[in-house]
């Protein structure tokens, strides 16, 4: 169990999050909702990446994480004999620029198709585009 928000700005984050979920859109179908991980602010070097250094690297992100599953995703088992290539909660590779981009309180997300999903990632941290 976590420890209860103690300072002002640790409250404010969890209201944050609570108005972000609060807007999510609900996945339909065979689409999965994905959020994106904030870029780096800085390089290794500590070199501050311009603004619009990071959203390029947002908007061409192939990491995600999956918030939600659409009700058929996965469903169709011609098309997926062995079984879903992942669930909520997992950290995945997928094509860059893929899905419906949308921003919910500044973040971004997407709703991707269930056939976009690349590999599953244990770690994300230091994957890049190529």
């Amino acid at each position: 169990m976590s420890e209860p928000a103690t300072t002002k700005d640790e409250v404010e984050a969890i209201g944050e999050d609570a108005r972000i979920a609060q807007q999510l859109p609900d996945p339909k179908g065979y689409k999965i909702l994905i959020a994106l991980p904030k870029p780096e602010e800085t390089t290794e070097g500590g070199i501050v990446k311009a603004v619009q250094t990071l959203h390029a690297e947002e908007v061409g992100s192939i990491v995600g994480f999956v918030l939600k599953l659409g009700a058929d995703a996965y469903s169709d088992l011609k098309r997926f004999p062995s079984g879903a290539y992942c669930q909520e909660g997992d950290w995945i590779l997928m094509r860059s620029y893929s899905g419906t981009r949308i921003l919910v309180q500044g973040r971004e997300f997407r709703l991707i198709n269930d056939d976009s999903i690349e590999a599953v990632v244990e770690d994300p941290r230091g994957i890049l585009k190529v």
